[in-house]
């Protein structure tokens, strides 16, 4: 299936949380933090300016980026997790 997001929307995978602290300390399940580092998927056109100019989006498909906690909404496509995110809420990228 494919998806096109809209406006300045970006459709993230999330990267998979890490199973070991870095002190050595194998991490169960219940005890792992939500990730905040995803790969970008799809992206949006961009949003358009108050003149009316349509203003590209700074992240490209395959990029890896930061995003807030709690940002987003999460969505199941073909038995896979996804989340779309503004790219207001993408903090950086990782690179």
């Amino acid at each position: 299936m494919k998806i096109k997001p809209l406006a300045d929307r970006i459709l993230v995978k999330a990267l998979e949380a890490k199973d070991q602290t870095k002190g050595g300390i194998v991490l169960p399940d219940s005890a792992k933090e939500k990730p905040q580092e995803a790969e970008v998927v799809a992206v949006g056109e961009g949003k358009k300016s108050d003149e009316g100019n349509l203003v590209p989006l700074s992240v490209k498909v395959g990029d890896k980026i930061l995003y807030g906690r709690y940002s987003g909404t999460e969505v199941n496509i073909d038995d896979s997790e996804y989340l779309f995110i503004k790219e207001d809420d993408v903090l950086g990228i990782v690179g």
